[in-house]
């Protein structure tokens, strides 16, 4: 059995070895095969894109050019679309009514809150202490001095250069002069048929050359002057001309000689009036017009007037300015500097932004113990809590109130105001437009005798009361561009909190007071007035007014007086 095997074994191994190599070959042959048949495939492909139009359908997954592709061109265009759906997004409104309604700080408020924060913060022992029970109210200190908001108000001054005004004159005198010459008298024929170059054709005697004295028109057949023009009934006819020199060609019928009176005015002493630049001429006055006619080379020459004293006003330019007490006074801020008059300007007008002095202090706010009652041993805590909601409410429900007074049903307007105006003296002594920020001035009747209209004191009156606001200024009477008087102009209102409405909430419209000269104060549009968040408003200038009309009882003092009568009520009855 053994020796089976062997052979056997040898002879499975032998096959072995020689199936794997031909099995490998025949693999490799199949490769190639398929490789060559792939290959075909892609080729013929190859060439029939080549050759085919570029077709969209033939991409894969391709099903059309998105509208997105427009971007590749124009990129602006993704914000442009994307700013205008913006407004129509729940998402991105949500977010700007968020922003909208955020409040809003100015600058100056946040830094003055945050120090007088610190001011507490570095010594809290000193605003706060533990409450002693005994009865009484307990300890109250003052806070840090709060940081209001001052009224203000356009106070307004003047630069640049006075003008001296100072009359002066000079002579015009007539120079009359008499020439002789000779005057050629010709006939000519006008009209239509004429020969053109016929040396009677009145083409041939134009003006100023030769001037025609008479004209005959031709309607028969007889000659004129003895010549015959032809028989002719149409638009012939036959002008006598007058002419200062002989006409080529012709032959006149008159040579006659006459007198020429020229005349011509002599301004030469006027010359140098003239040429300045700070004169203007005013008037011109005759001076010699007897007699009328008078002998030149023994010819009379009549002339209306022979001599005339033309007059100049002259301006003699003084540097001037009147701002030292604006610009010396604690809390003005420059604003802008306008031009009065034209050019070239010599007078300019600078606004400041000044606080109102002698203003009221502002109540003093206090942080304070608990306040403690005890009754028969037993002792409680009144909790302060402070509310500073009753000044934006009292606001809010005046504004109301006088938006329903200042309604217009016929424009549907609100808060309109009326226009006033005042005039002054530039560098005058007189000004009838102090307005607010000066006191009301005693004696209206000396300032009317001075100068000052009744108007312009009710004017006055009002700013100074808070109810105006400034609009600008523009020059009413000028003098070589320097401004001699100008013309302040305000917008005055019902009350005080529709001077602030107006004035913050054109601010907030972007709408701005128009030109001096045509501003008419017109109100709000319902649709302006509902844009206006009153939020935003500093309405502190009304505060103390709202608050004064609805004052409390003292609250310290209230405390005390219910603690007496408790204290009272309990003594009698251990009585």
């Amino acid at each position: 059995m053994k020796r089976l095997s062997l052979p056997v074994a040898g002879l499975c191994a032998l096959l072995l070895t020689l199936t794997g190599p031909l099995h490998a070959q025949t693999t490799t042959d199949a490769a190639k095969g398929d490789g060559k048949a792939f290959g075909r495939d892609k080729a013929t492909s190859a060439q029939s894109a080549a050759t085919t139009n570029p077709d969209a359908s033939r991409i894969p997954n391709f099903s059309g050019v998105p509208s997105q592709s427009g971007y590749f061109d124009d990129p602006d265009r993704m914000s442009r679309e994307a700013a205008s759906q913006a407004t129509t997004n729940t998402g991105y409104k949500a977010m700007r009514d968020s922003m909208d309604r955020r409040a809003r700080f100015a600058a100056q408020d946040l830094d003055a809150t945050i120090a007088r924060s610190n001011v507490i913060s570095d010594d809290p022992l000193a605003y706060t202490s533990g409450m002693a029970i005994g009865g009484t109210q307990g300890r109250c200190v003052p806070l840090p001095p709060a940081s209001g908001t001052a009224a203000r108000y356009m106070a307004t001054c003047n630069v640049g250069y006075t003008a001296t005004q100072e009359t002066r004159t000079c002579p015009v005198t007539l120079t009359a002069r008499v020439e002789q010459r000779q005057v050629y008298g010709y006939y000519c024929v006008g009209g239509s048929g004429v020969d053109p170059v016929s040396v009677y054709n009145c083409n041939r005697y134009p003006a100023p050359q030769c001037t025609v004295t008479q004209s005959y028109p031709i309607n028969l057949c007889d000659p004129y002057f003895g010549i015959y023009w032809g028989c002719n009934s149409g638009d012939l006819r036959v002008d006598l001309v007058s002419c200062t020199a002989p006409v080529d060609g012709a032959t006149p019928y008159t040579v006659t000689g006459e007198n020429v009176v020229t005349t011509t005015r002599d301004e030469s002493q006027c010359a140098g009036l003239a040429a300045d630049s700070s004169c203007q001429q005013d008037t011109e006055t005759c001076t010699d017009s007897d007699p009328v006619t008078r002998m030149v080379d023994g010819i009379a020459v009549t002339q209306p007037c022979w001599a005339w004293s033309r007059s100049y006003s002259c301006a003699q330019f003084t540097e001037a300015q009147d701002c030292q007490t604006l610009e010396a006074t604690p809390g003005c801020k420059l604003v802008r500097e306008d031009c009065l008059a034209g050019e070239p300007c010599r007078t300019w007008e600078r606004v400041y932004d000044c606080p109102v002095p002698d203003q009221p202090a502002s109540t003093n706010q206090f942080i304070c113990d608990g306040d403690v009652y005890c009754i028969d041993g037993s002792c409680e805590t009144i909790e302060r809590e402070a509310n500073d909601e009753f000044k934006d409410a009292a606001v809010a429900l005046n504004a109301m109130a006088q938006a329903r007074r200042e309604f217009d049903p016929d424009t549907l307007t609100l808060f309109k105001g009326t226009r006033n105006t005042c005039s002054s003296k530039v560098f005058g002594v007189l000004n009838c437009c102090k307005g607010k920020g000066f006191p009301l001035i005693p004696g209206i009747q000396l300032l009317v005798a001075l100068g000052c209209s009744r108007e312009e004191m009710l004017l006055h009156q009002r700013d100074a009361q808070g109810l105006c606001s400034y609009v600008g200024t523009y020059c009413s009477d000028s003098f070589l561009g320097v401004c001699l008087t100008k013309k302040k102009v305000y917008c005055c209102f019902e009350s005080k909190l529709s001077r602030i409405l107006q004035e913050q909430g054109r601010q907030q419209l972007n709408k701005p007071w128009g030109k001096p000269k045509t501003e008419q104060c017109q109100g709000f549009t319902i649709d302006e007035f509902a844009q206006l968040d009153l939020s935003r408003m500093d309405f502190s200038e009304v505060y103390a007014e709202f608050t004064d009309a609805a004052r409390l009882p003292d609250e310290l003092q209230a405390t005390q007086d219910i603690q007496q009568k408790i204290e009272d009520y309990y003594a009698r009855a251990r009585q």
